[in-house]
């Protein structure tokens, strides 16, 4: 029987803070059942996250990551050196105005500072050229080509064989293309109660259940001259007129013929499967940021990422063992209580009650937890609490945690105000109700903060170049 795998977290201790430390080696199917990391600003929180990451794939195991902030693709930045050369290509925008040092100097500071963090947690140079041999990461920019870019209505234009076996996982995910190509046209996207929605959807469904595509031109088409007689009970004209729907059909071909909407339809298609299979015995790390879209831009091509991840994994055979990671940092305002139900909701919901059945762990984190739909997170088996801002914070998620338990709610509401930086309160049911106390280990990933889209571009033309030995730290990439 082979080992099960461990995820090395850090270390561990009781919650009233007595006795001595010892390492936290979390069985990665504990992650089945689903993770909550929740902290404010300051707290490690995005640290921790990015440590269950490459924990993960140091076991081999696939991840996808959701990125609204912009500071996952620091997963780049895993350099398999201690040498300042690493960091010499990036410290010139770390230096402050009237800095004395050099950016050699400041790059040698920031190395020595990674290795003693590393070496601290038994951590030397061959693991982090381990962890660079083992690992493939790659970064999906929709709507930009500041990373690769995705094909994000593929599942529109791009016949699916879901549309042989699984009509309903197919029909959500084109809602959910077609709901963002109304998005862009300015129009309602609200697939219940947009009548331009509903017609594009049984135009579109027409099409691609006979077998064929239907991109953006052959809808305009089947708009002109429509072939069908009727939308439901009513009449075409009656349901949306002939006027309304040449609107609809010019604004579609502006839409088609906008040179910006052009890195909408071309790169990676949306295939999750595909996305997290080995590339070449490498565990593969696929990061969707979104970080450059605009609120509503997220909530709508996040929406079609989730459906299509949902759709695969329901086509996944049941096991017991942690198949792949799902980690959305910052899933503030995209799993709401209700009534408020933007497109990502219902996916996120969904995978958090299906997703362990298919050996998918899903990994939630915010800073802002009021807003959350706990019905939805109570489904999660583990829970990391760090540093929170307010009471509420800290009442919400202690309520959260504890349900019935008083006294157990009172435990961890003193726990938590007493919470030092890059320190959490976890609660894990499969080790037992106890909760206990988390110092994430040092990541391996230079965490630097949030990549601009120019950053990201560096971060891909340094990353494909060979990376200096210890022996060269004099040479510049």
């Amino acid at each position: 029987m082979s080992s099960v795998p461990c995820l090395n977290l850090g270390n561990c201790l009781a919650l009233d803070g007595r006795g001595t430390l010892a390492p936290l080696l979390l069985p990665a199917h504990h992650l089945i059942t689903h993770a909550v990391i929740t902290g404010m600003t300051g707290s490690g929180k995005t640290g921790l996250l990015m440590v269950m990451v490459e924990e993960a794939l140091r076991a081999g195991i696939p991840v996808l990551m959701i990125d609204v902030k912009g500071d996952l693709p620091d997963l780049l930045l895993a350099f398999p050196t201690f040498a300042p050369s690493a960091f010499l290509p990036w410290v010139g925008e770390a230096l402050a105005p009237g800095d004395p040092r050099t950016p050699e100097e400041l790059a040698g500071q920031l190395a020595l500072e990674r290795r003693q963090a590393l070496s601290a947690w038994k951590i030397g140079e061959p693991d982090l050229s381990r962890f660079e041999q083992a690992t493939s990461v790659r970064v999906l920019t929709p709507g930009s080509t500041a990373g690769e870019t995705l094909h994000v209505l593929s599942s529109l234009e791009q016949r699916s064989a879901r549309w042989d076996d699984d009509v309903e996982a197919a029909r959500s995910a084109l809602a959910a293309a077609v709901s963002l190509v109304l998005r862009l046209l300015g129009r309602d996207p609200d697939p219940a109660r947009s009548r331009e929605h509903v017609l594009l959807s049984v135009l579109a469904e027409r099409r691609l259940r006979a077998g064929h595509s239907a991109e953006l031109g052959a809808l305009i088409e089947d708009l002109a001259h429509p072939p069908i007689d009727r939308v439901g009970a009513l009449g075409l004209d009656a349901f949306l007129p002939r006027t309304e729907r040449r609107a609809l059909a010019a604004a579609l071909n502006g839409l088609l013929a906008s040179p910006s909407f052009e890195s909408w339809r071309t790169g990676a298609l949306l295939d999750v499967g595909s996305w997290l299979a080995p590339v070449n015995g490498r565990a593969p790390a696929v990061i969707v940021s979104v970080a450059h879209l605009d609120d509503e831009e997220r909530a709508l091509v996040l929406g079609v990422v989730l459906e299509e991840v949902l759709a695969w994994t329901r086509s996944l055979g049941g096991t017991q063992r942690l198949r792949a990671l799902c980690v959305f940092d910052e899933v503030f305002g995209f799993v709401p209580p209700h009534p408020a139900n933007p497109p990502t909701k219902r996916p996120l919901v969904a995978l958090m009650k299906q997703a362990r059945a298919f050996g998918v762990g899903v990994v939630l984190a915010t800073q802002n937890p009021m807003d959350l739909d706990y019905r939805a997170l109570g489904n999660a088996g583990t829970w990391c609490v760090g540093r929170l801002q307010t009471d509420a914070d800290r009442a919400r998620v202690v309520d959260g945690l504890s349900g019935s338990e008083a006294s157990l709610a009172r435990t961890l509401a003193r726990a938590v105000q007493k919470l030092a930086p890059r320190w959490f309160v976890m609660r894990d049911v499969h080790a037992g109700p106890a909760p206990f106390l988390v110092q994430p280990r040092w990541a391996i990933s230079w965490l630097r903060g949030p990549m601009t889209r120019t950053e990201l571009r560096k971060a891909r033309t340094l990353i494909a170049s060979p990376v200096l030995s210890p022996t060269d730290e004099r040479r510049t990439p």
